[in-house]
């Protein structure tokens, strides 16, 4: 009984043994890092990348290059609630003035972002103040904490356009006194 080994598949043979790598330009060289995949590095590339100087590490930052850059990236989220105000006023002057679920979340997003950034603006800050830039970071916290009520002012606008605000008189008839008449008039039947 003699055993017939079965064909194998090309599917098999091509994974196992990859073909060539052929590249499309000969005038272009692989990145660095990538080299052919056929796994030989041609002579005139060998030579090229021996010839080539060595990229330099990178030098460490100065104290004070570092505290500049913390203070800016320290600026980017500061004035990063009012970048977020034009969406949030559109969507709060599309939503309407009645009272519905779309309506009552968009009032609710609308004042639960801003307190909950003035809540956390210590812990928004920390990662950036160091012991050489607390007084420009006192800056920066006062402008984060100008652009939370500048947000929180808009949902105040959209809390007044429902209507929910007492801005009127007649939201406190309630606790006015009742005029005494000055006159009685009877019907004379």
């Amino acid at each position: 009984m003699s055993t017939n080994a079965a064909p194998v598949p090309q599917w098999v043979s091509d994974l196992n043994f990859p073909p060539t790598y052929k590249s499309k330009s000969g005038s272009i060289p692989d990145p660095h890092g990538y080299p052919s995949q056929s796994g030989a590095v041609s002579k005139k590339q060998a030579a090229k990348e021996s010839k080539e100087p060595k990229p330099q590490p990178r030098k460490q930052p100065t104290p004070e290059e570092m505290d500049t850059l913390k203070l800016k990236k320290a600026w980017e989220v500061a004035l990063a609630p009012v970048k977020s105000l034009p969406m949030t006023f559109f969507m709060m002057y599309m939503s309407g003035n009645s009272l519905q679920i779309f309506s009552i979340m968009m009032v609710y997003m609308a004042f639960k972002n801003p307190i909950m950034g003035l809540v956390g603006t210590n812990q928004a800050f920390e990662r950036f103040e160091s012991d050489t830039n607390k007084a420009k970071m006192l800056q920066v916290k006062l402008a984060y904490i100008l652009m939370q009520l500048v947000a929180l002012g808009v949902g105040i606008w959209k809390v007044n356009g429902m209507g929910l605000l007492p801005t009127t008189r007649s939201d406190w008839l309630a606790w006015e006194a009742q005029r005494d008449p000055l006159e009685h008039a009877v019907s004379a039947f």
